[in-house]
């Protein structure tokens, strides 16, 4: 199991620009120090009192130079708002930088105030996704190419520098709406999931991707990371209190954002996830000792396949450093050593 730590450099209280990122690149740099596998980055745009994670490359090549082991993950870097060349080549750059440690994880976000921030058409986004991906891929694996799409062409272009990794850094996709487990499995590439949906229901989504991804000619078993928040305390009680103003937090976020889902499948989904009380809550994260974590995580290992995750340790944004470091030092210590 891939252990991950999932943040967006989300802003504390009042905290400034500055504060905010001393406060994340702490908690980020963590991971190195208590063991964990992967930081995975998120990306966000235009809210400037929920994350600054606007460039997750750059953060990840920061993060890159003051480590040595920690593998660094984009969860996601959003395709469609970007040039494909540009994001390529930054790309293979921080795989230099880090010498082979970059996973690169793409999608194409549930919101629309991006796309309304960069002039580009929601509606627009599944093809620019498409042609992105191909473009990315063609100007890793090949010394020059050319290409011409709804969106994009490029005469004879020969990216530089190409990434370390041979052939290039492993591609993970997000999934969320329903068509795209089907979608993506034609594709072949492993997944990101979250829980939006009940566990039968999304046990029926990962085996209609893995039916059709091996109808594609991929072998293998599914390949899932699995995001979901997690707190780890000494008992229930503080397991549950600490993070609960943080997590409130987090769901009312999520209805401000209602006014941007791009569609009425993520609009319904969001709208659920919004109108949660902290009951509600919790049947959605994993809040608990280590006891309690470990079983849950079992639990999901078990019923849905998954290969690694993507832990959320202060969803929300308002937990302290403190706070995030200690859950993350129980999950090293009394958690991951039952996965090994």
């Amino acid at each position: 199991m891939d252990f991950g730590f999932f943040t967006l450099f989300e802003s504390r209280g009042d905290a400034d620009y500055a504060q905010t990122f001393k406060d994340n690149f702490a908690q980020a740099l963590a991971t190195e120090e208590y063991g964990l596998d992967t930081i995975w980055l998120g990306e966000s745009h235009f809210r400037p009192d929920r994350a600054v994670m606007s460039a997750p490359l750059t953060v990840a090549s920061a993060i890159a130079a003051r480590t040595e082991r920690v593998k660094l993950g984009l969860a996601v870097q959003v395709l469609p708002l970007g040039n494909p060349l540009h994001i390529a080549e930054e790309a293979a750059i921080v795989d230099h930088i880090s010498e082979g440690r970059l996973e690169f994880g793409v999608g194409r976000s549930s919101f629309i105030d991006a796309y309304q921030g960069f002039n580009i058409p929601y509606d627009e986004s599944r093809a620019r996704f498409d042609e992105s991906m191909e473009i990315i891929i063609k100007a890793w694996t090949n010394e020059k190419f050319s290409y011409e799409g709804e969106f994009y062409q490029f005469k004879d272009v020969n990216l530089v520098p190409k990434p370390l990794q041979n052939p290039h850094p492993p591609v993970r996709v997000a999934v969320q709406s329903r068509d795209t487990f089907q979608l993506v499995g034609k594709m072949g590439w492993p997944i990101f999931i979250r829980l939006q949906m009940s566990v039968p229901v999304v046990q029926g989504l990962l085996e209609e991707y893995r039916v059709v991804r091996q109808s594609a000619g991929f072998n293998g078993p599914n390949d899932v990371v699995l995001l979901i928040p997690v707190y780890v305390a000494e008992t229930e009680e503080k397991a549950l209190e600490e993070p609960r103003e943080s997590a409130i937090h987090q769901r009312r976020a999520v209805a401000d954002l209602l006014a941007t889902a791009g569609t009425q499948e993520q609009y319904d989904r969001l709208k659920k996830v919004s109108e949660a009380d902290y009951e509600e809550i919790q049947k959605s994260v994993i809040f608990g000792t280590p006891e309690t974590v470990t079983e849950k995580l079992k639990y999901y290992q078990e019923e849905l396949g998954i290969t690694g995750l993507a832990l959320d340790l202060n969803p929300g944004g308002q937990l302290t450093t403190e706070q995030v470091k200690k859950s993350m030092r129980m999950l090293s210590e009394k958690v991951m050593p039952n996965f090994k």
